[in-house]
């Protein structure tokens, strides 16, 4: 479970000063999956296409695989920007499918939201949509495709990809790597597999709308099949940038060989902290940022590890990044210190103030081939409602400033993700009588368990409130709520 099994925090949070500069140290090994050239229009946005490509996922002799990505890529390009920018993306839909895109944990703009149907319209085929907003925090972020209809098929295709807004005076680093996992169910040709048995849904089977969501059997790693390798100079202080942008895999992400540093959950920084038994549980949408040293000597093992894959998300346990220790040795740096934590979010979240809901999520296992067709009823429940019904209306409104504490009461026989658009959140302790050291934009709700959170109501608007696994989103579990 993502509650205190993360949260242990060390002592490495010291505040003492620290003279090496992010440039001196950055200018000694460029970033790994850099990003893409910028696609610039004359009016100061930056083009961002929905397209078809082929490229290879699975290893030869395996055929290329065609995808659909963000510029013909997947993950899409990296885009990064400094807090405070004002983002401008001209959204430019090539596929076939109307669509949007959502800036996943972005304290945005309502009307910047991507949430069809609520906060926009889908971007029909061969139209363009402008996004245009400013970044307030610092952060490790992501985007994808976003859709009323068949959103789970358009991110399994591959389109989603990193946000990167960097801080006004980053922690010290030698090197930054990004670590984007996505997994993949490919035929042994290297050709995606789609499901027409499914009817109205194109790409994943009923049992992964019912059940734990479409889990791909190859595991990727920006791309590449799983290990990819690494090289650097040993003794080197890595600033890793983790993100499971799998549709539905929950991952127990273990690090071997060194000592991960937890800066960042979800795009806000936090006190560094050391995960507990040096193991993250890392769900479908969720990103951390990490700081660590990796051995001084060459040729020792360092590596990023997925174990318990047989109870998370199938398969053995295996590498997602091996780093390969050659050359001379780095000088050791001074204790880690992670950036400021940001002082716009609220010290504290007055609970005896709070308006409180608790929100049954039921369902799945229903789902039948004889109901499988155009017009088949949702799978998910969220208060006993799903699809249509359920947003009629928003399953609460609220005042702008007020506190909100919500239970998440998972009836069913799958873990649950839950993911709230337009705040980050506190994920409380069983009793109420305190939270966990970090912001979030979504919660792991095991089967059979109740996970409670909180937050200040502080940016207006409709906001999607919604499972995170892609499969149940699109099958009834989305809802919104209201802040006036």
């Amino acid at each position: 479970t993502p509650s205190r099994s993360i949260a242990n925090a060390s002592d490495a949070g010291s505040d003492a000063p620290m003279t090496i500069t992010r440039r001196t140290l950055m200018a000694a090994g460029a970033a790994i999956f850099a990003p893409a050239p910028v696609s610039a229009q004359s009016d100061g946005f930056r083009g961002l296409e929905a397209r078809r490509a082929t490229t290879r996922i699975a290893p030869e002799p395996a055929a290329e695989t065609e995808i659909w990505g963000f510029d013909g890529t997947t993950p899409g390009p990296v885009l990064r920007y400094r807090q405070g920018d004002e983002v401008k993306i001209r959204f430019v839909n090539r596929l076939d499918h109307p669509m949007a895109i959502h800036w996943g944990g972005v304290r945005i703009d309502n009307s910047m939201d991507g949430a069809p149907g609520l906060t926009q319209k889908p971007v029909p085929p061969g139209q363009s949509f402008d996004y245009r907003f400013t970044v307030p925090d610092a952060g490790t972020y992501w985007y994808h495709a976003a859709s009323e209809t068949g959103m789970d098929e358009l991110t399994a295709r591959g389109l989603c990809g990193l946000l990167i807004v960097e801080e006004t005076e980053p922690p010290p680093a030698h090197r930054e790597v990004i670590a984007v996992i996505q997994d993949w169910r490919l035929d042994p040709k290297g050709a995606l597999e789609t499901c027409s048995a499914a009817g109205r849904h194109s790409f994943s089977s009923l049992a992964d709308y019912a059940g734990a969501g479409r889990i791909g059997g190859l595991v990727t790693c920006n791309r590449i099949a799983a290990p990819q390798r690494v090289e650097i100079e040993p003794g080197s202080r890595v600033r890793l940038r983790l993100a499971n942008l799998a549709n539905a895999r929950i991952m127990a992400v273990t690090f071997e060989g060194f000592l991960p540093l937890v800066i960042g959950v979800d795009g806000q920084p936090c006190g560094a902290f050391e995960p507990v038994r040096r193991t993250l549980p890392v769900g479908p949408g969720a990103r951390f940022d990490l700081l660590f040293d990796l051995p001084s000597g060459a040729g020792e093992r360092a590596a990023i590890r997925m174990t318990g894959t047989d109870s998370f998300g199938g398969g053995p346990d295996r590498d997602l990044l091996a780093f390969d220790l050659k050359g001379a040795a780095r000088p050791p740096l001074p204790k880690i210190v992670g950036p400021a934590l940001n002082q716009a979010l609220p010290p504290v979240i007055r609970l005896d103030k709070a308006t409180r809901l608790d929100l049954n999520i039921e369902g799945g296992g229903e789902m039948k081939p004889a109901c499988s067709g155009p017009g088949a009823p949702p799978v998910w429940r969220i208060k006993g409602k799903s699809g249509k019904a359920l947003n009629e209306k928003p399953l609460f409104s609220v005042s702008r400033g007020t506190p909100v504490s919500l239970g998440f009461i998972n009836k069913t026989r799958v873990a649950q993700i839950i993911r709230l658009h337009g705040h980050v959140l506190r994920q409380l302790h069983l009793l109420d009588d305190g939270w966990e050291p970090y912001w979030r934009d979504s919660v792991i709700v095991p089967p059979g368990k109740t996970v409670r959170v909180a937050f200040v109501a502080d940016n207006p608007g409709k906001w999607r409130l919604a499972g995170g696994v892609m499969e149940h989103a699109v099958s009834g579990m989305w809802a919104w709520y209201e802040v006036k």
